[in-house]
């Protein structure tokens, strides 16, 4: 067990680090920001600027579209600044330890994000680091990614509390954060997902041991009837292997217009991106009027944003 908090601030390497009521906040927080820029250019600074002289090192040993652009429009709408390090270019990708890293970093930088694989990776840096670490991605969870689906069915006009998520594919980080968050937010997750597949089962157990109905499907249609969001994410993830035979027990778990038909029919759909179309998700979904998944990618910029302010102490 990490500490949660830093001389400076607090780390965000799982929703629990923040819990309900700051979870709440921080949405609500999103919301209200997002409202108030509006109609500014994108890389006008938000009016109060607050985090105005802090620099953000965003660290990545995976590759990345959203969330390296979110974070850097993050911190420039905050008034702040990123540095955007890539492990190949980097001494970390030279075998200088992840503890040194840390201890280099936080002498430089205001906060430092991490995208990698091994979960433990960013529980070392956070351990070792005296500024806030953010977990931009692991294999064992994506909270960032999560705060900007929750504010995206916000913006829909779907409260949290008691909402039917249908989760579609493979047990992955994605899946894992999501059922974390029920947890924490009151809603149910039904997951459809094919044997040898299965979320990590502490999430699960912890969620159901803060209210959560989590269900696990082996048939789509079970796991998808009268969902109020519909969720999948690619089937073969970065570094991955087994690629035919993984493929193959996915396939009955693709989201069509004829699963999409099972879900209420005000029901969203959700993919973290980038897709692989017509493979997890017909291009009649992902291009349909259910589809709200260029909201969800914008509103990294936006969750984000208050993650950084929670994590400065600020919300």
């Amino acid at each position: 067990m990490i500490e949660t908090g830093t001389e400076t601030g607090r780390h965000f390497l799982n929703l629990s680090d923040a819990g309900h009521d700051a979870v709440a906040a921080m949405l609500a927080d999103a919301v209200a920001r997002k409202a108030a820029r509006a109609t500014f250019a994108k890389g006008r600074v938000d009016d109060d600027a607050p985090l105005a002289g802090r620099v953000l090192a965003l660290v990545f040993e995976k590759n990345s579209t959203r969330t390296r652009v979110s974070f850097d429009m993050a911190m420039r709408q905050l008034g702040g600044s990123a540095l955007i390090l890539d492990a190949g270019t980097t001494q970390l990708g030279r075998g200088e330890t992840i503890a040194d890293t840390a201890r280099v970093l936080s002498r430089m930088v205001d906060a430092i994000m991490l995208r990698t694989d091994d979960h433990a990776k960013v529980e070392e840096l956070a351990h070792y680091a005296s500024v806030p670490v953010i977990n931009g991605l692991t294999d064992l969870s994506h909270p960032c990614q999560i705060m900007a689906d929750l504010l995206t069915v916000i913006e829909q006009g779907k409260p949290l509390e008691g909402l039917e998520v249908a989760w579609l594919g493979d047990g992955n980080n994605v899946l894992n954060s999501i059922v974390e968050a029920a947890g924490l937010m009151k809603f149910n997750v039904r997951i459809g997902v094919p044997e040898g597949y299965d979320c990590d089962a502490g999430f699960v157990a912890r969620a159901q041991a803060a209210g959560a109905k989590i269900t696990v499907h082996r048939d789509a249609v079970q796991a998808v009837a009268g969902a109020d969001v519909v969720v999948t994410d690619t089937w073969i993830s970065m570094g991955q292997a087994h690629a035919e035979a993984k493929l193959a027990a996915m396939a009955p778990f693709q989201v069509n217009e004829a699963l999409m038909a099972h879900a209420k029919g005000d029901a969203l759909f959700l993919h973290c991106l980038p897709a692989h179309r017509n493979e997890e998700v017909t291009d009649a979904v992902i291009d349909g009027p259910r589809s709200v998944v260029w909201d969800e990618a914008e509103n990294r910029i936006h969750a984000q944003k208050s993650v950084l302010r929670w994590a400065f102490g600020q919300i």
